[in-house]
Protein backbone atom coordinates (compact mmCIF):
# COMPACT_ATOMS: atom_id res chain seq x y z
CA UNK A 1 0.00 0.00 0.00
CA UNK A 2 1.47 3.74 -1.14
CA UNK A 3 0.97 5.87 1.94
CA UNK A 4 -0.92 8.96 1.17
CA UNK A 5 -0.26 12.10 2.96
CA UNK A 6 -3.12 13.58 4.96
CA UNK A 7 -1.29 15.78 7.35
CA UNK A 8 -4.76 17.62 8.49
CA UNK A 9 -6.37 14.17 9.88
CA UNK A 10 -2.70 13.65 11.91
CA UNK A 11 -3.17 16.95 13.37
CA UNK A 12 -6.30 16.21 14.64
CA UNK A 13 -5.49 12.49 16.00
CA UNK A 14 -2.18 14.03 17.29
CA UNK A 15 -4.31 17.20 19.20
CA UNK A 16 -6.99 13.96 20.55
CA UNK A 17 -3.96 12.04 21.72
CA UNK A 18 -2.19 14.62 23.76
CA UNK A 19 -5.37 16.08 24.94
CA UNK A 20 -6.91 12.50 26.09
CA UNK A 21 -4.68 9.96 26.16
CA UNK A 22 -2.41 8.69 29.22
CA UNK A 23 0.66 6.69 27.98
CA UNK A 24 2.38 4.16 29.91
CA UNK A 25 6.09 4.41 31.16
CA UNK A 26 6.21 7.95 30.40
CA UNK A 27 6.14 11.77 31.51
CA UNK A 28 3.34 12.75 29.58
CA UNK A 29 4.55 16.18 29.11
CA UNK A 30 7.80 15.29 27.69
CA UNK A 31 6.22 12.50 24.92
CA UNK A 32 5.89 13.22 21.03
CA UNK A 33 3.63 10.20 20.12
CA UNK A 34 3.79 9.84 15.81
CA UNK A 35 0.29 9.45 14.93
CA UNK A 36 0.76 6.31 12.76
CA UNK A 37 -1.81 6.34 9.59
CA UNK A 38 -1.46 2.56 8.63
CA UNK A 39 0.52 -0.21 8.05
CA UNK A 40 1.41 -3.14 6.14
CA UNK A 41 3.77 -6.10 6.38
CA UNK A 42 7.03 -4.63 7.57
CA UNK A 43 5.99 -0.93 7.41
CA UNK A 44 3.72 1.34 8.60
CA UNK A 45 3.53 5.20 7.62
CA UNK A 46 2.91 8.35 9.79
CA UNK A 47 0.04 11.13 8.12
CA UNK A 48 2.65 12.68 5.95
CA UNK A 49 3.14 9.84 3.83
CA UNK A 50 6.97 8.86 5.64
CA UNK A 51 7.41 5.62 5.67
CA UNK A 52 9.41 3.39 8.30
CA UNK A 53 10.64 -0.09 8.31
CA UNK A 54 9.68 -1.43 11.29
CA UNK A 55 12.93 -2.97 13.14
CA UNK A 56 10.57 -3.31 16.78
CA UNK A 57 7.44 -5.43 15.11
CA UNK A 58 5.55 -2.82 16.98
CA UNK A 59 6.74 -4.02 20.96
CA UNK A 60 8.43 -7.26 19.35
CA UNK A 61 4.66 -8.77 18.91
CA UNK A 62 3.71 -8.56 15.08
CA UNK A 63 6.34 -11.74 14.22
CA UNK A 64 3.75 -11.80 11.17
CA UNK A 65 3.89 -8.37 10.32
CA UNK A 66 1.18 -5.88 10.27
CA UNK A 67 -2.43 -6.67 8.33
CA UNK A 68 -1.83 -10.14 7.09
CA UNK A 69 -4.71 -10.82 5.37
CA UNK A 70 -5.58 -14.31 6.29
CA UNK A 71 -5.67 -13.36 10.38
CA UNK A 72 -7.59 -10.25 9.33
CA UNK A 73 -10.14 -12.75 7.14
CA UNK A 74 -10.15 -14.86 10.45
CA UNK A 75 -11.23 -11.91 12.96
CA UNK A 76 -14.13 -10.86 10.54
CA UNK A 77 -15.31 -14.37 9.64
CA UNK A 78 -14.90 -15.34 14.01
CA UNK A 79 -16.93 -11.69 14.36
CA UNK A 80 -19.55 -12.32 12.23
CA UNK A 81 -19.82 -15.98 14.04
CA UNK A 82 -19.58 -15.92 17.70
CA UNK A 83 -18.32 -12.05 18.93
CA UNK A 84 -17.84 -13.06 22.18
CA UNK A 85 -18.73 -15.52 24.48
CA UNK A 86 -18.09 -16.22 28.53
CA UNK A 87 -14.91 -18.18 29.55
CA UNK A 88 -16.61 -21.26 31.21
CA UNK A 89 -17.83 -22.59 27.83
CA UNK A 90 -16.14 -24.23 25.34
CA UNK A 91 -16.15 -22.53 22.37
CA UNK A 92 -14.26 -23.58 18.94
CA UNK A 93 -11.90 -21.02 18.33
CA UNK A 94 -10.29 -21.46 22.14
CA UNK A 95 -10.88 -25.33 21.80
CA UNK A 96 -8.55 -24.69 18.45
CA UNK A 97 -5.76 -22.27 19.90
CA UNK A 98 -5.36 -24.35 22.47
CA UNK A 99 -4.70 -27.36 20.74
CA UNK A 100 -2.42 -25.66 18.55
CA UNK A 101 -0.27 -24.00 20.95
CA UNK A 102 -0.34 -27.25 23.45
CA UNK A 103 0.79 -29.57 19.97
CA UNK A 104 3.83 -26.91 19.64
CA UNK A 105 5.02 -27.05 23.79
CA UNK A 106 7.40 -28.27 24.76
CA UNK A 107 7.36 -31.95 26.74
CA UNK A 108 3.94 -32.17 28.28
CA UNK A 109 2.81 -28.95 28.97
CA UNK A 110 -0.62 -29.67 27.13
CA UNK A 111 -2.91 -27.51 29.28
CA UNK A 112 -3.48 -24.07 28.31
CA UNK A 113 -4.49 -21.23 30.63
CA UNK A 114 -5.84 -17.79 28.55
CA UNK A 115 -5.06 -14.23 29.95
CA UNK A 116 -5.11 -11.52 28.08
CA UNK A 117 -1.28 -10.65 27.70
CA UNK A 118 2.07 -11.56 29.06
CA UNK A 119 2.01 -9.57 32.51
CA UNK A 120 -1.20 -11.80 34.11
CA UNK A 121 0.25 -14.76 32.17
CA UNK A 122 2.84 -14.54 34.69
CA UNK A 123 0.39 -13.49 37.19
CA UNK A 124 -1.24 -16.69 37.42
CA UNK A 125 2.09 -18.98 36.18
CA UNK A 126 3.35 -17.65 40.15
CA UNK A 127 0.05 -18.23 41.65
CA UNK A 128 -0.17 -21.75 40.43
CA UNK A 129 3.31 -22.19 41.40
CA UNK A 130 2.46 -21.19 44.97
CA UNK A 131 -0.18 -23.08 45.14
CA UNK A 132 0.57 -26.38 44.06
CA UNK A 133 4.25 -25.98 47.01
CA UNK A 134 2.68 -24.44 49.14
CA UNK A 135 5.46 -21.75 49.50
CA UNK A 136 5.55 -17.81 49.28
CA UNK A 137 9.26 -17.17 47.22
CA UNK A 138 9.69 -16.55 43.86
CA UNK A 139 13.20 -15.92 42.45
CA UNK A 140 13.91 -14.18 39.14
CA UNK A 141 16.80 -12.40 37.32
CA UNK A 142 18.03 -9.20 37.27
CA UNK A 143 18.49 -7.68 33.80
CA UNK A 144 14.53 -9.33 33.08
CA UNK A 145 10.66 -7.69 32.10
CA UNK A 146 7.96 -9.75 33.13
CA UNK A 147 5.22 -7.13 32.94
CA UNK A 148 3.67 -4.18 34.46
CA UNK A 149 1.02 -5.70 36.75
CA UNK A 150 2.04 -5.83 40.59
CA UNK A 151 3.57 -9.18 41.18
CA UNK A 152 4.91 -9.24 37.18
CA UNK A 153 6.46 -5.84 37.74
CA UNK A 154 8.04 -7.21 41.39
CA UNK A 155 9.80 -10.06 39.56
CA UNK A 156 10.91 -7.79 36.69
CA UNK A 157 14.48 -7.11 37.21
CA UNK A 158 14.99 -3.63 35.69
CA UNK A 159 14.09 0.26 36.65
CA UNK A 160 10.64 -0.17 35.77
CA UNK A 161 10.31 -2.09 38.85
CA UNK A 162 11.60 0.39 41.64
CA UNK A 163 8.57 2.70 41.58
CA UNK A 164 6.25 -0.28 42.39
CA UNK A 165 8.86 -2.53 44.65
CA UNK A 166 7.65 -2.31 48.28
CA UNK A 167 10.31 -5.21 49.29
CA UNK A 168 6.70 -7.22 50.14
CA UNK A 169 6.13 -9.18 47.20
CA UNK A 170 8.12 -11.96 48.02
CA UNK A 171 10.85 -11.64 45.49
CA UNK A 172 14.67 -12.35 45.34
CA UNK A 173 16.60 -10.82 42.51
CA UNK A 174 20.08 -13.09 41.31
CA UNK A 175 22.23 -12.58 38.67
CA UNK A 176 22.10 -14.85 35.65
CA UNK A 177 24.51 -14.95 32.91
CA UNK A 178 25.78 -12.07 31.09
CA UNK A 179 29.51 -12.77 29.79
CA UNK A 180 30.12 -9.48 28.35
CA UNK A 181 29.35 -7.60 31.87
CA UNK A 182 29.84 -10.74 34.14
CA UNK A 183 28.67 -10.58 37.65
CA UNK A 184 31.04 -13.80 38.18
CA UNK A 185 34.78 -12.59 36.67
CA UNK A 186 34.13 -15.22 33.99
CA UNK A 187 36.34 -15.46 30.72
CA UNK A 188 34.81 -18.13 28.98
CA UNK A 189 31.21 -19.45 28.48
CA UNK A 190 31.70 -22.36 30.73
CA UNK A 191 33.14 -20.21 33.20
CA UNK A 192 30.18 -17.95 33.33
CA UNK A 193 27.44 -20.92 33.06
CA UNK A 194 29.01 -22.74 35.57
CA UNK A 195 29.25 -19.80 38.09
CA UNK A 196 26.21 -18.62 37.61
CA UNK A 197 24.65 -21.82 38.68
CA UNK A 198 27.01 -21.63 41.69
CA UNK A 199 25.22 -18.70 42.74
CA UNK A 200 21.44 -18.82 41.96
CA UNK A 201 22.22 -22.55 44.17
CA UNK A 202 23.93 -20.65 46.84
CA UNK A 203 20.77 -17.59 46.73
CA UNK A 204 18.33 -20.88 47.20
CA UNK A 205 20.45 -22.43 49.89
CA UNK A 206 20.72 -18.83 51.83
CA UNK A 207 16.76 -18.38 50.80
CA UNK A 208 15.55 -21.50 52.41
CA UNK A 209 14.82 -24.33 49.71
CA UNK A 210 11.38 -25.26 51.43
CA UNK A 211 10.57 -21.36 51.15
CA UNK A 212 11.06 -21.28 47.03
CA UNK A 213 7.67 -21.81 44.76
CA UNK A 214 9.47 -20.63 41.92
CA UNK A 215 12.49 -19.44 39.31
CA UNK A 216 10.78 -17.34 36.81
CA UNK A 217 13.39 -16.54 33.79
CA UNK A 218 12.39 -15.78 30.12
CA UNK A 219 14.14 -18.30 28.25
CA UNK A 220 16.16 -15.49 26.10
CA UNK A 221 16.04 -11.69 28.09
CA UNK A 222 14.51 -9.44 26.02
CA UNK A 223 14.41 -6.04 26.74
CA UNK A 224 17.14 -6.41 28.94
CA UNK A 225 19.41 -6.93 26.66
CA UNK A 226 18.89 -10.42 24.25
CA UNK A 227 21.71 -12.36 26.10
CA UNK A 228 21.19 -15.98 24.97
CA UNK A 229 22.13 -18.20 28.31
CA UNK A 230 24.97 -19.97 27.76
CA UNK A 231 25.17 -23.63 27.02
CA UNK A 232 24.08 -25.80 29.79
CA UNK A 233 22.50 -23.03 32.04
CA UNK A 234 19.05 -23.39 31.65
CA UNK A 235 19.52 -27.59 31.74
CA UNK A 236 20.90 -26.52 35.02
CA UNK A 237 18.47 -24.16 36.37
CA UNK A 238 15.59 -27.48 35.34
CA UNK A 239 18.03 -29.66 37.45
CA UNK A 240 18.28 -27.40 40.56
CA UNK A 241 14.56 -27.07 40.62
CA UNK A 242 14.04 -31.02 40.19
CA UNK A 243 16.79 -30.96 43.13
CA UNK A 244 14.58 -28.68 45.51
CA UNK A 245 11.09 -29.15 44.66
CA UNK A 246 11.05 -25.99 43.11
CA UNK A 247 8.57 -24.79 39.80
CA UNK A 248 10.36 -23.94 36.86
CA UNK A 249 8.73 -20.85 34.81
CA UNK A 250 10.06 -19.91 31.71
CA UNK A 251 8.62 -16.24 30.10
CA UNK A 252 8.32 -17.30 26.33
CA UNK A 253 6.23 -13.75 26.22
CA UNK A 254 8.36 -12.27 23.99
CA UNK A 255 11.02 -15.01 22.90
CA UNK A 256 8.06 -17.47 21.60
CA UNK A 257 6.25 -18.39 18.41
CA UNK A 258 9.27 -17.52 16.31
CA UNK A 259 11.06 -15.09 17.32
CA UNK A 260 14.08 -17.37 17.85
CA UNK A 261 13.91 -19.17 15.06
CA UNK A 262 12.11 -22.25 16.47
CA UNK A 263 8.26 -21.94 17.91
CA UNK A 264 9.87 -21.80 21.13
CA UNK A 265 13.25 -20.39 22.56
CA UNK A 266 12.86 -23.49 24.85
CA UNK A 267 13.42 -25.90 21.73
CA UNK A 268 16.73 -24.68 21.69
CA UNK A 269 18.32 -25.59 24.66
CA UNK A 270 15.96 -28.91 24.83
CA UNK A 271 15.08 -27.66 28.11
CA UNK A 272 11.26 -28.40 29.32
CA UNK A 273 9.59 -26.35 32.29
CA UNK A 274 6.97 -26.63 34.77
CA UNK A 275 4.78 -23.89 33.49
CA UNK A 276 5.13 -21.25 30.49
CA UNK A 277 4.08 -18.41 29.84
CA UNK A 278 3.12 -16.50 26.10
CA UNK A 279 1.70 -13.57 24.42
CA UNK A 280 2.46 -11.30 21.87
CA UNK A 281 3.68 -13.53 18.82
CA UNK A 282 0.71 -16.08 20.00
CA UNK A 283 -1.81 -13.91 17.03
CA UNK A 284 0.88 -11.40 16.06
CA UNK A 285 -0.83 -9.00 18.63
CA UNK A 286 -4.04 -8.48 16.24
CA UNK A 287 -6.31 -8.70 18.91
CA UNK A 288 -4.96 -8.99 23.08
CA UNK A 289 -4.23 -12.77 24.03
CA UNK A 290 -1.83 -14.21 26.21
CA UNK A 291 -1.94 -17.60 28.66
CA UNK A 292 -0.15 -20.21 30.69
CA UNK A 293 0.92 -23.86 29.15
CA UNK A 294 0.84 -25.74 32.62
CA UNK A 295 2.59 -29.48 32.72
CA UNK A 296 0.84 -32.41 33.67
CA UNK A 297 2.04 -32.46 37.24
CA UNK A 298 0.40 -28.86 37.74
CA UNK A 299 -2.64 -29.59 35.88
CA UNK A 300 -3.10 -32.57 38.33
CA UNK A 301 -2.96 -30.00 41.42
CA UNK A 302 -5.96 -28.37 39.95
CA UNK A 303 -7.60 -31.46 38.98
CA UNK A 304 -10.19 -31.90 41.86
CA UNK A 305 -9.16 -28.35 43.64
CA UNK A 306 -10.50 -25.42 42.11
CA UNK A 307 -8.13 -23.12 40.49
CA UNK A 308 -8.66 -19.52 41.98
CA UNK A 309 -8.42 -17.53 39.49
CA UNK A 310 -9.75 -16.39 35.82
CA UNK A 311 -10.48 -13.34 33.55
CA UNK A 312 -13.47 -12.56 31.64
CA UNK A 313 -12.11 -12.41 28.81
CA UNK A 314 -10.17 -15.76 29.19
CA UNK A 315 -10.10 -17.16 25.57
CA UNK A 316 -11.47 -14.36 23.62
CA UNK A 317 -13.14 -15.76 20.51
CA UNK A 318 -11.86 -13.41 18.40
CA UNK A 319 -8.42 -13.44 20.16
CA UNK A 320 -8.65 -17.00 19.90
CA UNK A 321 -9.62 -17.20 15.90
CA UNK A 322 -6.57 -14.56 15.18
CA UNK A 323 -4.05 -16.86 17.15
CA UNK A 324 -5.05 -20.11 15.01
CA UNK A 325 -5.05 -18.07 11.92
CA UNK A 326 -1.71 -16.72 12.77
CA UNK A 327 -0.43 -20.22 13.97
CA UNK A 328 -1.56 -21.81 10.60
CA UNK A 329 0.28 -18.82 8.56
CA UNK A 330 3.45 -19.20 10.27
CA UNK A 331 3.20 -22.96 9.59
CA UNK A 332 2.19 -22.87 5.62
CA UNK A 333 4.48 -20.18 4.76
CA UNK A 334 7.63 -21.30 7.25
CA UNK A 335 8.05 -18.24 9.50
CA UNK A 336 9.70 -19.86 11.97
CA UNK A 337 11.83 -21.45 9.23
CA UNK A 338 13.01 -18.16 7.84
CA UNK A 339 13.18 -16.31 11.13
CA UNK A 340 15.89 -19.16 11.11
CA UNK A 341 16.99 -18.91 7.83
CA UNK A 342 17.44 -14.95 7.48
CA UNK A 343 18.93 -15.10 11.24
CA UNK A 344 21.85 -16.72 10.38
CA UNK A 345 23.03 -16.00 6.96
CA UNK A 346 21.80 -12.21 6.98
CA UNK A 347 20.88 -10.23 10.14
CA UNK A 348 23.47 -11.70 12.56
CA UNK A 349 26.56 -11.46 9.73
CA UNK A 350 25.39 -8.50 8.55
CA UNK A 351 25.25 -7.09 12.21
CA UNK A 352 28.78 -8.51 12.88
CA UNK A 353 30.29 -6.64 9.77
CA UNK A 354 29.12 -3.45 11.37
CA UNK A 355 30.30 -4.06 14.49
CA UNK A 356 33.97 -4.38 12.88
CA UNK A 357 33.48 -0.96 10.99
CA UNK A 358 31.66 1.05 14.53
CA UNK A 359 33.43 1.80 17.37
CA UNK A 360 30.28 1.98 19.26
CA UNK A 361 29.00 -1.24 19.13
CA UNK A 362 30.74 -3.23 22.03
CA UNK A 363 28.65 -6.56 20.75
CA UNK A 364 26.75 -8.42 18.74
CA UNK A 365 24.72 -11.22 20.65
CA UNK A 366 20.95 -12.94 19.73
CA UNK A 367 19.21 -15.60 17.13
CA UNK A 368 16.56 -16.08 14.63
CA UNK A 369 14.94 -12.64 14.56
CA UNK A 370 15.81 -12.05 18.02
CA UNK A 371 19.18 -9.49 18.56
CA UNK A 372 20.73 -6.76 19.93
CA UNK A 373 23.88 -4.47 19.51
CA UNK A 374 25.45 -3.19 22.72
CA UNK A 375 26.72 0.09 22.39
CA UNK A 376 29.63 1.51 23.99
CA UNK A 377 31.78 4.81 24.46
CA UNK A 378 34.84 2.57 25.15
CA UNK A 379 35.61 -0.65 23.66
CA UNK A 380 38.35 -1.72 25.66
CA UNK A 381 37.01 -0.30 28.92
CA UNK A 382 33.27 -1.61 27.65
CA UNK A 383 31.75 1.66 29.34
CA UNK A 384 28.25 2.19 27.96
CA UNK A 385 27.61 4.78 25.88
CA UNK A 386 25.15 6.21 27.82
CA UNK A 387 24.68 5.40 32.03
CA UNK A 388 22.32 2.77 33.43
CA UNK A 389 18.76 4.15 33.28
CA UNK A 390 20.15 7.62 31.83
CA UNK A 391 17.34 10.10 31.04
CA UNK A 392 17.49 13.92 29.70
CA UNK A 393 20.91 15.12 28.66
CA UNK A 394 22.41 11.72 29.95
CA UNK A 395 20.70 9.97 27.31
CA UNK A 396 21.57 12.23 24.50
CA UNK A 397 23.93 9.66 22.79
CA UNK A 398 21.38 7.72 22.36
CA UNK A 399 18.43 9.43 21.57
CA UNK A 400 20.93 10.87 18.36
CA UNK A 401 21.33 7.25 17.36
CA UNK A 402 17.69 6.18 17.31
CA UNK A 403 16.89 9.82 15.30
CA UNK A 404 19.38 8.90 12.99
CA UNK A 405 17.56 5.63 12.47
CA UNK A 406 13.94 7.43 12.39
CA UNK A 407 15.64 9.68 9.35
CA UNK A 408 16.77 6.99 7.26
CA UNK A 409 13.37 5.40 7.72
CA UNK A 410 14.51 2.78 10.62
CA UNK A 411 12.45 3.05 13.34
CA UNK A 412 14.22 1.14 16.14
CA UNK A 413 13.79 -0.68 19.50
CA UNK A 414 16.16 1.22 21.87
CA UNK A 415 16.44 0.76 25.73
CA UNK A 416 19.16 1.85 27.42
CA UNK A 417 22.77 1.39 25.97
CA UNK A 418 21.01 -1.55 23.16
CA UNK A 419 19.68 -1.09 20.44
CA UNK A 420 17.49 -4.40 19.43
CA UNK A 421 16.77 -5.71 15.95
CA UNK A 422 13.67 -7.94 16.33
CA UNK A 423 11.88 -6.93 12.85
CA UNK A 424 9.14 -9.89 12.08
CA UNK A 425 10.02 -12.89 11.68
CA UNK A 426 8.79 -13.06 8.10
CA UNK A 427 10.93 -10.05 7.23
CA UNK A 428 12.23 -10.37 3.37
CA UNK A 429 15.78 -10.67 2.62
CA UNK A 430 15.96 -7.50 0.90
CA UNK A 431 13.86 -5.34 3.78
CA UNK A 432 16.40 -7.32 5.89
CA UNK A 433 18.83 -5.53 4.31
CA UNK A 434 17.64 -2.41 4.11
CA UNK A 435 17.26 -2.42 7.52
CA UNK A 436 20.83 -3.35 8.39
CA UNK A 437 21.89 -0.58 5.54
CA UNK A 438 19.91 2.09 7.85
CA UNK A 439 21.74 1.05 10.96
CA UNK A 440 24.75 1.43 9.50
CA UNK A 441 24.12 5.03 9.25
CA UNK A 442 22.90 5.90 12.62
CA UNK A 443 26.01 3.87 13.93
CA UNK A 444 28.13 6.66 12.69
CA UNK A 445 26.05 9.43 14.96
CA UNK A 446 26.79 6.82 17.93
CA UNK A 447 30.20 6.69 17.02
CA UNK A 448 30.88 10.46 17.33
CA UNK A 449 30.24 9.95 20.97
CA UNK A 450 32.78 6.97 21.45
CA UNK A 451 36.57 8.06 23.03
Amino acid sequence: MTPQPNPQVGAAVKAADRAHVFHSWSAQELIDPLAVAGAEGSYFWDYDGTRYLDFTSGLVFTNIGYQHPKVVAAIQEQAATLTTFAPAFAVEARSEAARLIAERTPGDLDKIFFTNGGADAIEHAVRMARIHTGRPKVLSAYRSYHGGTQQAVNITGDPRRWASDSASAGVVHFWAPYLYRSRFYAETEQQECERALEHLETTIAFEGPGTIAAIVLETVPGTAGIMVPPPGYLAGVRELCDKYGIVFVLDEVMAGFGRTGEWFAADLFDVTPDLMTFAKGVNSGYVPLGGVAISGKIAETFGKRAYPGGLTYSGHPLACAAAVATINVMAEEGVVENAANLGARVIGPGLRELAERHPSVGEVRGVGMFWALELVKDRETREPLVPYNAAGEANAPMAAFGAAAKANGLWPFINMNRTHVVPPCNITEAEAKEGLAALDTALSVADEYTA
